[in-house]
């Protein structure tokens, strides 16, 4: 599993027109799943995402974890793309994104683990959706991490 993480004043997803989920200051994780992962990557990647400390602390120094934060929120877009092979030719390969029966119910069940941990409810894209994606990165600050790295 491999996520995006940005610290964001703002974010939102937007499908078909109509505004479907959207955060102020917080994080916006994308999310990129493949066929080998499991419960271990998801409760992995959501403790790591909910204590990584990536907001600043009264002298200005990324020292605070979103939790933190007064009004804070996280918002979760699920994206295929990030599990893209580019290492021959120009087109990219997606033969390592797992299926959707796959990745659906591992998507549900990072949300869920994520809200969990987090303590509030996690706002989300719809899987498999035609999004757009508005952010206002802060910093920028963009963090990126793959389960199967974490040895």
């Amino acid at each position: 599993m491999r996520v995006v993480i940005q610290r964001v004043k703002e974010a939102s997803v937007t499908i078909g027109g109509e505004m479907v989920s959207s955060i102020g200051e917080g994080l916006m994780v994308l999310v990129g799943i493949e066929e080998a992962d499991g419960d271990e990557d998801i409760e992995w990647l959501c403790r790591k995402i909910v204590n990584m400390r990536l907001f600043n602390d009264d002298d200005g120094v990324m020292n605070l974890p979103v939790t933190s934060l007064n009004n804070g929120g996280i918002l979760v877009v699920s994206q295929f793309t990030l599990m893209a092979s580019t290492k021959k030719g120009n087109r990219p390969s997606y033969i390592r994104a797992a299926r959707p029966e796959i990745s659906i119910p591992l998507y549900e069940r990072f949300v869920s683990l994520l809200s969990q941990i987090y303590g509030k409810t996690v706002q989300t894209g719809r899987f498999g959706a035609d999004m757009q994606v508005a952010l206002v990165n802060d910093g920028p600050v963009t963090i990126i991490i793959d389960s199967k790295e974490r040895q």
